[in-house]
C-alpha cells in the first residue's frame, strides 16, 4: 500500500509517502504563501524523489479541517481529484488529531492541539494516548479560549498544548491553568503529514462525492449571506 497525505489545512503545507509502514518521504513548509500554487509542484517533487508515479498511490488521506477555510478547501479539492481520477479510497482526518497524535504517545497526560480562530476563540479538543491506542476525549470544536482553559481544570492530569498560535494564547492558558499546562516546543508545532498518513493507513475510504471539509463553522462571507437572508 502506498498512502499519499495532503495538509493544506493551516499555515504549514505538508505531503507525505508512506508505503508498508515506511515513510519514503514527506515535505514541509510553513510559509504564508497560497498553498494552491504550491501543493501541485510539492507533490510532484515528491513522488519524483521518492521514484513513484501516480499509478502506485493506492489511498490518498488529507487533512479536513478545521483550520483556514480557504487551505482546508484547496487540500480537499484536491484530494477529492485525486482519488476520483485514479480510483482509489479517500480518507480524511482531524486537522487538530494530527497535531496531536505526533506528540501524545510522548506525553503523560491529555493533548490540546489548538488553532487561532480570532476574538478570542480557538478551534481545538482533547486527546490522548493510552497504552497503544489514540483516543479522542472532546470534539474537536470551536471555542473561547478563556472558557476552554476554565473547563479544563477539572481534567486530573496535566495538558500539553501545541500549535503554531500558541503564543497567541499561551498567557491566557497560564493564568487559568498555572503548573497544570504544559506548552509544547516551538519545534513540535508543525503537523507531520506522515502522522497523517498513518493515522488514515487502516481506515475505510469514504464516498468521495459527499465527502465534505470540516469547517466547524461557516466562513465569514457565507454567514454573513445566511444572515442577511434571515436563514441563521
Amino acid at each position: 500500500m502506498t498512502i499519499l497525505a495532503i495538509d493544506t489545512s493551516n499555515y504549514a503545507l505538508g505531503v507525505a509517502l508512506l508505503e508498508d509502514n515506511q515513510v519514503l518521504g514527506e515535505y514541509i513548509t510553513n510559509l504564508k504563501k497560497n498553498h494552491s500554487v504550491r501543493i501541485m509542484p510539492a507533490i510532484q517533487t515528491l513522488m519524483k524523489d521518492c521514484e513513484r508515479v501516480p499509478a502506485d498511490i493506492t489511498k490518498i488521506v488529507v487533512a479536513k479541517g478545521p483550520g483556514s477555510y480557504t487551505g482546508v478547501r484547496i487540500g480537499v479539492t484536491i484530494a477529492k481529484t485525486l482519488a476520483w481520477t485514479l480510483n482509489i479510497p479517500l480518507v480524511g482526518i482531524s486537522s487538530l488529531e494530527i497535531l496531536a497524535s505526533g506528540v501524545s504517545r510522548y506525553f503523560d497526560g491529555y493533548v490540546s492541539p489548538l488553532f487561532d480562530a480570532r476574538r478570542g476563540q480557538v478551534y481545538t479538543g482533547l486527546y490522548q494516548n493510552h497504552g497503544s491506542e489514540f483516543l479522542t476525549v472532546q470534539e474537536d470544536r470551536l471555542v473561547m479560549l478563556a472558557d476552554w482553559a476554565e473547563s479544563l481544570k477539572g481534567a486530573g492530569k496535566s495538558i500539553l498544548f501545541i500549535g503554531n498560535d500558541l503564543s497567541l494564547h499561551q498567557a491566557t492558558i497560564a493564568d487559568h491553568l498555572g503548573s497544570q499546562a504544559v506548552f509544547a516546543a516551538i519545534t513540535e508545532h508543525n503537523p507531520r503529514p506522515s502522522e497523517l498518513a498513518l493515522l488514515g493507513k487502516d481506515k475505510p475510504g469514504e464516498d468521495i462525492h459527499s465527502f465534505v471539509p470540516n469547517y466547524i463553522r461557516l466562513a465569514e462571507a457565507e454567514a454573513k449571506w445566511l444572515e442577511a437572508k434571515g436563514k441563521i
